[in-house]
């Protein structure tokens, strides 16, 4: 028997007791069918998370604290007072608690670490309002950290390079100010009001270069090298030249083509100078892990499934087996040998695979395209760009292989046991 006849043979035999393949089938598709459904929630949250990361900063730079800033908050208490370290928390700063603050020698120091290529000290701008023509003045928050690159509804990229005041704000500002739409307000002039260091008001123009939308990291303006210098210059008006300038962090920009083993010992030589440096992947861990971690409990739960899904096969080729004695011994008498009829009833188990494999995850890309587009449009409105299920082609083709490989492997006991059959007791089985 050729391998077409036996493939030809194996679809034929699957559908001869209907009712039991049907339940078996069943079973492998609320398998394929969860494990589809929790592959693209994995997908489609990590794909968004991964598009938003460039709104807390690039990530080709570390973002670099006090070691002692970073101790304080995990849990091994208050740090000894050292009455020369700086705080952050002076008027004027990033307000970080009351925290260890960077002074010029620390951005020194932070500079000569080997593999950094330049350092930028954050210092906290603290703006009162914002308005735009005669639409009144708006709370305004700003973005602490540099370097965005922003998921945009309208609009360009800040760049640090120009000499104009430059600005993003995002989407939920537009109808406060009277911006109109995205589209409307790029290009705009928008002026910010900031207290100096004696309380008086200063303001400052800028220049709407672009509308982002909103994302789960950031909800405030950002606002390039050159308005943020104009805004830091009214901040400290006024200040008294005995006071001295600090920071809350610092942005250490590091080579693109970094590898990971680098950047770690970049890390450790910041450690042992008595500061902590986070990448983007750092600040994001806690996050990640929990959600792959969901995303893993889930999916055990549907290879639970699978494996039930597994013994029914068993079960189902069993019987057929059993059933289909006496023409496993005309067979085998005919000259089929073990190995095609081994091959036989493998076939037989894979296609049950497929089939409820391929059923399961049909189904579950209609419905969760739907679910997800239904989300997109109501509860996730807020959250352009995010769609809960996305739906990969390889992971797709992936679970399909998977679950005709588990039921190949199950199939596996069942061949076994017709390929050994005696051709002369199989034809006197009753």
């Amino acid at each position: 028997m050729k391998t077409g006849d036996l493939i030809a043979s194996a679809v034929q035999n699957t559908f001869r007791s209907k009712l039991r393949t049907t339940l078996t089938v069943i079973a492998i598709f609320i398998g394929a069918f969860t494990l589809t459904l929790t592959s693209a929630i994995g997908t489609g949250i990590s794909g968004y998370i991964t598009t938003q990361v460039a709104a807390i900063g690039s990530t080709d730079s570390l973002t670099v604290t006090k070691a002692q800033s970073a101790q304080a908050s995990t849990g091994s208490g208050p740090q000894k007072y050292n009455p020369d370290s700086a705080s952050s928390g002076q008027v004027g700063e990033l307000a970080r608690g009351g925290a260890a603050a960077l002074t010029a020698s620390d951005i020194t120091t932070i500079k000569n670490v080997v593999g950094i290529t330049s350092v930028t000290g954050n210092t906290g701008i603290n703006p009162s309002w914002i308005s735009y023509a005669a639409g009144g003045k708006w709370v305004v928050t700003m973005n602490p950290v540099r370097n965005i690159k922003a998921d945009l509804a309208s609009g360009a990229q800040l760049e640090n390079g120009s000499n104009q005041n430059q600005i993003v704000l995002p989407t939920t500002y537009l109808h406060n100010l009277g911006l109109g739409t995205a589209k409307d307000a790029v290009g705009k002039t928008v002026t910010i009001g900031i207290k100096d260091y004696l309380g008086s008001m200063h303001e400052v123009d800028a220049t709407i270069v672009g509308i982002q939308n909103a994302t789960l990291f950031t909800s405030g303006a950002s606002v390039n090298d050159t308005l943020r210098g104009s805004l830091v210059t009214a901040q400290t008006t006024g200040k008294p030249a005995a006071v001295a300038t600090t920071y809350g962090s610092a942005t250490a920009t590091i080579a693109k083509d970094a590898t990971p083993r680098q950047i770690a010992t970049i890390k450790t030589d910041l450690k042992n100078a008595g500061f902590t440096g986070q990448t983007v992947d750092d600040q994001l861990g806690s996050l990640l892990t929990v959600i792959n971690g969901i995303v893993g409990v889930l999916d055990a739960f549907a290879v639970i499934a699978l494996i039930a899904a597994g013994f029914g096969i068993v079960n189902t080729l069993l019987m057929s087996v059993q059933e289909r004695t006496r023409e496993i011994g005309l067979m085998k008498a005919m000259g089929m040998g073990n190995g095609r009829v081994f091959t036989l009833f493998s076939l037989e188990a894979v296609f049950i695979g497929f089939l409820g494999s391929a059923i399961g995850a049909l189904a579950a890309i209609g419905l969760g395209t739907l679910i997800s587009n239904r989300l997109s449009a109501t509860l996730l409105s807020d959250l352009p760009g995010l769609h809960l299920l996305q739906f990969s082609v390889a992971s797709v083709a992936t679970i399909i292989i998977v679950v005709m490989a588990i039921s190949f492997v199950a199939g596996t006991l069942p061949a076994r046991r017709a390929s050994r059959q005696d051709p002369i007791e199989a034809l006197r089985y009753e």
